[in-house]
């Protein structure tokens, strides 16, 4: 208890919203989990995906939604290769062999861009100039930053964080 106030006052930019305190007064902030495997979660990284897209503009010419487990998207590019991102290993670049809606996509010469499972979405462009010329992060190692198995492990959260800017 802070001078008889039972909340304590996060400030973003000039307004407080109050958080209620919980356990021997430390501030209780909720988290909520999407049910694996519901139409929402499904969606969950199209926010993301979207954001990725918007920067590299053009250079995107399609794409699409793999199946789950893992999730994937699939970003065809311009110049006739592929840009795969799944929920275990993160971006990965290589020549477009086959694949298509609802398919996981097949790529030849894959060099993963690195930066972790979701890269800020400006970082995406110059970590794929980066993989194109094999220099950087990238490595054609397939890293595994978690198991799509895993679905309470935060990774739904910060997902959230993308469809929130979304929405906003």
């Amino acid at each position: 208890m802070c001078n008889g106030i039972s909340s304590l006052r996060v400030w973003l930019g000039t307004v407080a919203f109050p958080l209620p305190f919980g356990h021997k007064e430390v501030p209780s902030v909720a988290i909520r989990h999407v049910e694996p495997y519901t139409d929402e979660w499904l969606q969950q990284p199209v926010s993301y995906l979207q954001r990725v897209i918007d920067m590299l503009g053009s250079e995107v010419a399609d794409w699409w939604e793999g199946p789950c487990d893992p999730r994937d998207a699939t970003l065809k590019l311009a110049d006739g290769s592929a840009l795969v991102w799944d929920e275990e290993s993160g971006w990965r670049l290589g020549s477009f062999v086959s694949g298509g809606r609802g398919a996981h996509t097949e790529l030849d010469g894959v060099r993963y861009l690195g930066h972790g499972l979701l890269p800020k979405p400006e970082r995406v462009p110059p970590a794929l100039t980066d993989a194109r010329a094999g220099i950087g992060a990238s490595s054609a190692w397939r890293p595994c930053y978690r198991s799509h198995r895993n679905c309470r492990d935060g990774f739904d959260v910060a997902l959230d964080f993308y469809s929130r800017l979304i929405d906003a």
